[in-house]
């Protein structure tokens, strides 16, 4: 494993600024996370199933179901929505959090944020805009097939473009790209830190509900205390002090 005393795993502190891929950190031994990789490897949040009521247990492990064909998104679009969702959540091996199966059911059932930006279209007319205008990009600028088609680094330039809003032409002229980025990464980060294997992945408990919480020391430091769920991360820094420090 990579020596994590110095912050050169960290994003934005590395040549380019590109974070390393997450295979630094240790395999999963206990549950399931994207990749079997995580910082806490003997985690697994299923174990405290049985303290959460029956409502919650139901609605959280339907998220474990193998998920069905896609609704919302057409045959054609599908290939990019799963290349964009794999791209912006740097998930390039199995098992994967189904996050092209979770933007696609809230499409389908119309289940969205509930307020919309003034200057752009409907959410559903957004995604379908940004498939089309991704393709576009691969295809005018890099000389790809489609998004889909281009390699993991043309797909990765392309992205951090759009998510500084510096993409233009084409459809993009029909999207305020800034917007458009927010509103994708919205519905793809809900659908990724709503599964269970994702909460493996951070070490997150969990519904508290209603088991609730004991413990009200904090989680790191001499006087580090858990709750009797928890499980100690393979590494302790903190990120934010080892940053702070300027040991870089």
């Amino acid at each position: 494993m990579a020596d994590t005393s110095r912050p050169d795993h960290l994003p934005n502190l590395r040549e380019g600024g590109k974070p390393p891929h997450p295979s630094w950190l240790p395999k999963q031994r206990r549950g399931i996370t994207p990749q079997m990789i995580g910082r806490y490897p003997d985690y697994d949040v299923l174990e405290t199933a049985d303290s959460w009521d029956e409502a919650t247990r139901k609605v959280v492990l339907a998220r474990l179901e193998p998920p069905g064909p896609l609704r919302f998104f057409t045959e054609a679009e599908e290939p990019c929505l799963r290349a964009f969702c794999d791209t912006v959540l740097a998930q390039d091996a199995e098992p994967r959090v189904p996050a092209a199966e979770s933007v696609d059911d809230k499409l389908a059932e119309g289940r969205l944020d509930g307020y919309q930006y003034a200057d752009m279209p409907d959410d559903r007319d957004t995604w379908r805009l940004v498939l089309r205008a991704l393709d576009e990009t691969a295809s005018r600028r890099y000389g790809k097939a489609s998004f889909a088609d281009a390699e993991d680094e043309t797909r990765e330039a392309i992205v951090d473009r759009f998510s500084k809003g510096l993409l233009d032409g084409g459809t993009w002229e029909r999207l305020n790209v800034k917007r458009a980025w927010s509103v994708c990464m919205r519905m793809v980060l809900s659908g990724f830190y709503s599964h269970p294997w994702a909460w493996n992945e951070i070490g997150f408990g969990g519904p508290a509900y209603p088991r609730g919480f004991m413990r009200l020391g904090g989680p790191t430091g001499p006087a580090a205390v858990r709750e009797p769920f928890e499980r100690p991360g393979a590494t302790e820094e903190d990120p934010v002090r080892v940053v702070r420090s300027g040991d870089v």
